[in-house]
């Protein structure tokens, strides 16, 4: 392929943006709660389970569909994404006209959360091939998107569902994201064979520096390395994910915040939660994957042993805001650090099964949060015990720094007696 037939690259990121922030609307799911539950006439607990279906499926089919999304390419497989998550919140409003939960169930939690799993990673393994020397910052763009989505998405669902109603406003809703998915699907595609960008080439001039290995999922899967990064993300997500479902009642209680403007906060963790992902994604280029997660666990050992002992709401804020920067910033810095730890031919089916930590996470930090909170009625044993579990995570990453420097050495060996 020549130069000039060559996609823009930074297109190509704007597409992959257009994908994570129509599926990222899902973090705007509380904005549906209320109008949902009145439909069915049930407890916003019930109506919270399509939620948490559409979150196990993302990652369950992040992780069985992802050797098939690296098969077809980014093109099938992101409007295959288009389809099932449109069809997904169309068919959640035919649920509500029809005043069936399970059809709800149904749709918005498989069909969508198939749809879900399969945008999420079908835009980033994509750009770590288009980004060789920035990998960071371009799948820092694409998850920034999904974390910000609530912001853009959030008001339009409040809006519409005032001026149309909620089965009219979910027809609108799931025909605008398939729209915005399958066009953005048209223009992504994989770069050539041995591509570089302009400036960099083979053997001379600005140098890339080469992943340890370039090998499949089931070859990442025999390594240690994959489990370290698994440990590392899953706590990372388990902690962050119980903070941000209960950040409410924990400032109620510890700043004595009135509900209202805990929620204005609440609404401030999603600001934070974006731009973590695309300024620690970003800085990783520089600073080096493994040390970045190494930062995180070490703040975040300090800030959740230290958090509930601190009154002043300056620096309690600016604590917990560092935390919410730091749980999107893994999430954003990961697609990177898998190319980085075992190259892009299979990159998508690996991250897929990386995500699995989140699937798990999400039902785990929150559930350990309540258990720990209601046996010992404190914050502070609360914040201890994920404490303890960043101690983990720390010394996770170190090994993981261990055996990333030796592999690299180990490499230069190799091309020095070649």
């Amino acid at each position: 392929m020549s130069i000039q037939k060559l996609k823009n690259r930074w297109l190509i990121a704007a597409s992959a943006v257009g994908i994570h922030i129509s599926i990222g609307s899902v973090y705007a799911y509380s904005v549906m709660t209320n109008p949902v539950k009145d439909i069915f006439n049930v407890e916003g607990s019930v109506i919270k389970w399509a939620f948490k279906i559409a979150i196990l499926l993302l990652g369950l089919s992040a992780a069985f569909l992802g050797r098939w999304v690296e098969k077809v390419g980014p093109r099938i497989s992101g409007t295959t994404a288009g389809l099932f998550y449109g069809i997904g919140i169309i068919g959640s409003g035919l649920a509500v006209q029809l005043e069936s939960l399970t059809l709800f169930y149904l749709c918005y939690g498989v069909i969508g959360g198939i749809g879900l799993g399969l945008g999420y990673i079908t835009p980033v393994s994509t750009l770590v091939k288009w980004f060789p020397d920035r990998r960071g910052l371009a799948t820092g763009m694409a998850i920034m998107g999904f974390g910000f989505a609530a912001l853009v998405f959030g008001p339009v669902m409040q809006s519409l569902f005032e001026a149309v109603g909620v089965s009219n406003a979910f027809y609108i809703l799931g025909a605008i994201y398939m729209v915005l998915i399958l066009a953005s699907s048209r223009y992504i595609e994989r770069p050539p064979e041995g591509y570089l960008p302009e400036g960099f080439k083979p053997g001379e001039g600005k140098k890339i520096k080469a992943d340890i290995a370039n090998i499949d999922a089931n070859a990442a899967l025999k390594t240690s390395r994959f489990y370290y990064i698994w440990i590392m993300m899953f706590i990372n997500i388990a902690c962050g994910i119980a903070v941000i479902a209960s950040a409410s009642p924990m400032m109620q209680e510890k700043l004595n915040y009135t509900p209202m403007e805990a929620a204005a906060v609440v609404g401030l963790i999603g600001v934070f939660n974006g731009l973590g992902r695309i300024l620690w994604s970003s800085l990783s280029d520089y600073l080096g994957r493994t040390n970045t997660y190494i930062m995180f666990f070490f703040f975040q050992i300090l800030a959740f042993f230290f958090l509930p002992k601190v009154s002043m709401e300056l620096a309690f804020l600016v604590i917990l805001f560092t935390v919410i920067t730091m749980y999107g910033g893994g999430f954003a810095t990961l697609p990177a650090f898998l190319g980085d730890l075992f190259g892009t031919k299979q990159l998508g089916a690996i991250h897929g099964m990386v995500l699995t930590a989140w699937a798990l996470a999400g039902v785990v930090g929150p559930t350990i949060y309540d258990v720990v909170k209601s046996t010992t009625g404190s914050l502070d044993a609360t914040l201890e015990v994920f404490a303890g579990l960043f101690i983990l995570a720390f010394i996770v990453s170190i090994l993981m720094k261990r055996q990333v420097e030796k592999a690299y050495k180990k490499q230069e060996l190799k091309l020095k007696f070649a």
